[in-house]
């Protein structure tokens, strides 16, 4: 009968590395972790304490504070989307206005034992308006609970558009419209949908949580298609929101709400009843009999894994260790495509494919004397992930993507081996898999191996950063080469004789890297959405066991094969040198 037979991975941090040298990554490591955490308390507060007196003056509870009053009582909420919009200004002079994670929190939490995904309008900021990425942003968080069947959790306190940015958030095929949509899908694939309606509830801010199973409604909230001072306007008519479409009436005629409550913590705790009436998690289930377990090395041992300098290797084993239970690894497809690491771990007791760059050198192998640096993508290592992710496809096994590439190899070599061939097959994979993959960009993101590696143009339902992540197509200091080919001769030295032309050279190639080095700022492709979440080092660990966990929580929507019949034995055999030469 088939068996998972699982290994010990990694060792002690202090064999592992040297002392000094672990010392001096940690210190580094802590000054991005302490920025991290900055940004992120700055994001929280919205608009400041003046507008969170503004709502409890009103009897309300802020928008954090109803998360942290939802969610189960010593779990933590895991945010989706925090940086997006920072640093963004909207409007000029005086009219100058921020949209601290555009206005709307989306986040993972446990509610009555079950992860859900809440969406909730931040009503510190304009009154829960929509400011431009903002509809992205909670499509986005419908799309990870659309693709894992999670539950969903609307905390509806929405003044509707923005209307000054109307422009950026109104049309498109992913404008504010698109998420009426994504209820509908949600509704139409069997995934819950539960609405609290705790204030302002006007236009699109109404029709969102129509759909839903359920429909709660304080007493001061209301729902309209157009706010009464719209209605005064257009028709003449002496009305107040709240009389046209507060619970009175949507509860009592109109029927587009269930049930109405008093206050804020009334409805939370019937939105906890209702989720206690699902199906639990299946997540035991699928463990087989085995409890999670801790990694035996600490997860925050990775923030002195990582070099100071972005371009010193490291060992990616250590860095698995840290991430899956028990460090204990089954490495699959070992010899061969040096370059990558690929193998089954376990994470909250949950099986899951690792597929990850290592980032070592490696004797090639086909020309003896000569190797080959890590972190680049070669015909071998193409051809064992794009066996490893078919396999971990068919078997149902969730993948989660270790990225620190380079790219592709390139030069002579490369194009006789057909690695753009290879590498189309890997991409038609990833594009074709149907099992959750998860992918963390640990260090570098670049050029089409960011694409090949599950980067977030190929669906991963949800893509993280790190601090020190850096997404581009290449380093400035390569692309400013590039750009200035035709000046440089073949060692890349500039050829004016001119002074004055040599220096205008120099200062456009500096431009150049500056301009790119500042792109690949993490915090930069949050803002723009080209990645879903920065998460320090040591918290990958807690955010891979509440993914996989989601991954499993539901079923029925997906092939989950049990262990003892999955094609990956199959791959470990027919690839085991050993049986290959008693034969």
């Amino acid at each position: 009968m088939a068996k998972v037979i699982l290994q010990p991975i990694g060792s002690p941090v202090e064999e592992a590395l040297p002392a000094e040298e672990y010392r001096k990554n940690l210190a580094r490591m802590e000054e991005h972790n302490a920025r991290l955490a900055a940004r992120r308390a700055e994001v929280r507060q919205g608009w400041g304490p003046k507008y969170e007196e503004r709502v409890r003056a009103k009897g309300k509870m802020t928008t954090w504070e109803r998360v942290e009053a939802l969610m189960d009582p010593g779990s933590r909420v895991f945010p989706i989307g925090t940086f997006v919009n920072y640093g963004v200004t909207f409007g000029e002079g005086s009219e100058t206005r921020t949209s601290p994670a555009a206005g709307v929190i989306t986040a993972v939490v446990r509610v009555e034992g079950r992860l859900a995904v809440v969406i909730a309008n931040d009503n510190t900021v304009a009154s829960g308006s929509w400011w431009p990425r903002t509809p992205e942003k909670i499509e986005r968080a419908q799309e990870l609970a659309l693709r894992l069947r999670i539950p969903v959790i609307y905390l509806v306190d929405c003044s509707g558009l923005f209307l000054p940015e109307q422009a950026s958030t109104f049309p498109g095929s992913t404008g504010a419209g698109f998420i009426f949509k994504m209820n509908a899908l949600l509704s139409a694939s069997h995934v819950p949908q539960i609405a609290g309606v705790f204030g302002d509830c006007i236009a699109g801010g109404g029709y969102m949580p129509i759909i839903s199973d359920k429909v709660y409604m304080t007493e001061q909230a209301y729902m309209v298609i157009a706010g009464a001072a719209l209605v005064k306007g257009g028709k003449s008519q002496q009305i107040t929101s709240l009389t046209i479409g507060g619970p009175d009436v949507h509860v009592h005629i109109s029927n587009c709400a269930d049930e109405r409550v008093p206050d804020d913590p009334t409805l939370l705790r019937k939105i906890r009843q209702e989720m206690a009436s699902l199906p639990t998690t299946a997540a035991q289930y699928y463990r087989y009999g085995v409890a999670p377990a801790a990694p035996r090395y600490s997860p925050a041992e990775i923030d002195g894994i990582f070099p100071a300098d972005h371009r010193v290797v490291y060992d990616m084993r250590q860095v698995i260790a840290r991430l899956v239970d028990s460090s204990l690894f089954c490495e699959l497809l070992a010899h061969t495509g040096d370059e990558m690491i690929t193998g089954i771990a376990r994470v909250g007791g949950l099986y899951i494919g690792i597929i990850a760059n290592n980032q070592h050198a490696a004797p090639h192998p086909r020309l003896a004397g000569r190797s080959r640096v890590g972190g680049t993508l070669y015909r071998e290592g193409i051809a064992k992930i794009s066996a490893f992710s078919r396999a971990c496809n068919d078997d149902g096994i969730p993948i989660v993507w270790l990225q620190d590439i380079s790219g592709f190899d390139i030069g002579p070599e490369a194009e006789k081996e057909g690695l753009l061939g290879y590498g189309s097959n890997l991409i038609y994979t990833n594009s074709t898999n149907s099992v959750p993959m998860f992918t963390v960009l640990m260090r570098k993101a670049s050029g089409a191996g960011y694409y090949a590696m599950a980067g977030l143009p190929y669906d991963p339902v949800l893509q993280l950063s790190t601090p020190i992540t850096r997404l581009a197509v290449m380093e400035g200091r390569t692309l400013a080469i590039g750009t200035y080919i035709a000046r440089l001769d073949d060692n890349f030295s500039i050829v004016a004789e001119d002074p004055a032309e040599r220096a205008k050279i120099e200062a456009g190639m500096k431009g150049v890297e500056d301009r790119i080095t500042a792109d690949m700022d993490p915090y930069r492709s949050a803002c723009l959405m080209s990645t879903d979440e920065i998460v320090a080092m040591h918290e990958l660990r807690d955010y891979l066991e509440v993914l996989v966990e989601m991954a499993y929580q539901s079923i029925g929507y997906r092939r989950v094969k049990n262990p003892r019949i999955w094609s990956m034995h199959d791959l470990d055999v027919l690839t085991d040198l050993s049986s290959l030469r008693r034969g």
